[in-house]
């Protein structure tokens, strides 16, 4: 009988490297809920043959960290299962000289170029020393710029997916050479075959399609966002179309800033293990992704593991549950949902926005971003701080705890500053302004120790690389607010006769999804970063 998986997928490439030890944590978790495989997702983050600028100073695993890691997933009857890129995402190698002449365009590599299969070629002998394993994940999603760049200028214009198609007939001639079985992300063939859209749940495919793609070759099904389970029936329905091994990805919320999103985890993903129950997909895994420098900790969304894996088994009785998780692990299901708080300042618990990153992080005079903060929820921060306070003093997580009732200590001053000092400066509200600068400077301090409360964190779970684009940005973070208490000062004692970045009225921001303001460089400033 072919062996079944319920697994994980854990980003090891947005900064931060789990330790390995660390990881072996994950797992004594993850095997302790039933789950039988693991995949660390490593787009340069791993050590490759003959390849010393592949991951260069980016933390990655060595190839003896990676059999440690195998070995003892097999301890524990998870298989590790490797996870890397062959064609997009590969962004962060073409800084070196050594690769800018195989990218295409953006972070996708230039098919049809020797160098790109040699290195290929050098990750496929690296994974097969590394991993028992014989599955591999090769990526190749999100490729949308594909042939465009320099392919164009040197082959002229092809269609995608016949470059697609080509590619991943290269591809697999390596793997076979290695012996592994390629899965891979389904997106693109769903692309390029109905005009770029992916969650099409009428899509046809058509024989010439389905004969480009691989028979040894599983597709992956992946959806973070849908609570209609109809659009999990047709798209798992559209995948069969294929006639291959089908898996579906779904998304454990971990990469919209500091906090997790676990209510709205469970919210979406219980509709889709029903429906792989029902459709009878076999083969599951739950995307842990780090966008934008990985601030969450992947510790954060046990509760979500342990639920849905027991939701997909049969369980339904959400106290049954809540019981089993604390007896397993020790934690307080209740509280560790908790964790969810600093982005839960409105009726919310549903949605995956993250005003605990762009509110902290939105300037205090240039607020482009202001029309989108909410105003007002001083209390709200303060009491979520405090419950996050009480849940530290219980839990083996306590510096995750910390680190998050720290952060809504900065919020309840932060969230909506620039709101309070436009409004004051408009009604020329001197000593409004005055209390406000007053007040920075217990906001200065308040980000500092919460500075060093995710330092902490970050320290006991992630390899140090990485730690420096953090360092960057609570540091710059910490000095604007002092510039700004400056100038505020200095308006006050009349010493400047206005503030030019508060004369110009902030425009309405046009609402697109919420994960688009997960990105510092677009929450700082308008200007270039």
């Amino acid at each position: 009988m072919e062996k079944k998986y319920f697994g994980v997928m854990l980003d090891c490439s947005r900064n931060a490297v789990m330790k390995v030890e660390q990881v072996k944590k994950f797992v004594d978790y993850i095997s302790s809920f039933g789950y039988n495989m693991l995949q660390l997702y490593t787009e340069d983050t791993y050590e490759v043959r003959n390849e010393p600028y592949f991951g260069y100073m980016r933390g990655r695993y060595t190839k003896e960290e990676l059999k440690e890691i195998d070995a003892y997933c097999a301890s524990k009857g998870v298989e590790l299962i490797p996870c890397i890129q062959t064609l997009a995402h590969l962004g962060a190698i073409f800084r070196w000289k050594e690769y800018r002449n195989v990218c295409d365009a953006g972070d996708i590599l230039l098919v049809n170029e020797k160098r790109t299969y040699a290195l290929i070629e050098n990750m496929f002998a690296t994974i097969a020393e590394c991993f028992q394993s014989r599955k591999v994940n090769v990526g190749m999603d999100e490729a949308h710029l594909l042939g465009l760049g320099q392919y164009l200028n040197k082959y002229g214009y092809k269609d995608r997916f016949t470059i697609l198609s080509e590619h991943l007939e290269k591809i697999t001639k390596i793997a076979d050479k290695y012996n592994f079985k390629l899965m891979m992300w389904s997106d693109m063939f769903f692309r390029l075959a109905s005009g770029g859209n992916y969650y099409n749940t009428e899509a046809q495919i058509t024989e010439e399609i389905r004969e480009k793609v691989p028979k040894n070759l599983s597709l992956i099904f992946w959806d973070y966002y849908h609570e209609d389970k109809f659009i999990y029936d047709g798209m798992l329905d559209a995948h069969k179309q294929f006639h291959r091994d089908i898996w579906f990805a779904g998304g454990v919320w971990t990469w919209m800033g500091f906090a997790p999103h676990n209510a709205y985890s469970m919210r979406t993903m219980e509709t889709a293990m029903r429906s792989c129950r029902e459709k009878n997909v076999d083969n599951i895994f739950l995307t842990m992704w780090g966008d934008n420098g990985k601030e969450c900790s992947f510790f954060s969304v046990l509760p979500t593991l342990f639920y849905l894996k027991k939701i997909y088994d049969g369980e339904s009785n959400k106290t049954v549950i809540e019981e089993e998780f604390q007896k397993l692990t020790g934690e307080n299901f209740q509280a560790m949902m908790d964790l969810d708080l600093p982005n839960q300042i409105y009726d919310g618990a549903f949605t995956a926005e993250n005003p605990c990153k762009y509110g902290l992080y939105a300037d205090p005079f240039a607020g482009a971003l202001e029309k989108m903060l909410y105003p007002y929820h001083a209390d709200t921060y303060r009491a979520y701080a405090n419950t996050l306070k009480q849940h530290k003093k219980n839990s083996q997580f306590s510096y995750i705890f910390d680190c998050l009732y720290k952060l809504c200590r900065v919020l309840e001053l932060k969230h909506d500053l620039s709101i309070r000092i436009r409004s004051a400066y408009t009604r020329k509200d001197k000593a409004t302004l005055a209390g406000i600068a007053k007040e920075m400077k217990t906001l200065i301090v308040r980000v500092q120790s919460f500075y060093r409360a995710f330092r902490v964190l970050w320290y006991q779970e992630n390899k140090p690389n990485g730690f420096e684009v953090q360092d960057a940005r609570l540091g710059g973070l910490i000095q604007r607010l002092k510039n700004c208490r400056e100038q505020l000062l200095q308006y006050v004692d009349g010493r400047l006769e206005s503030l030019p970045e508060l004369e110009e009225e902030p425009l309405p921001v046009e609402w697109e999804e919420p994960w688009w303001w997960n990105n510092w460089a677009t929450n700082i400033s308008v200007n270039i970063v």
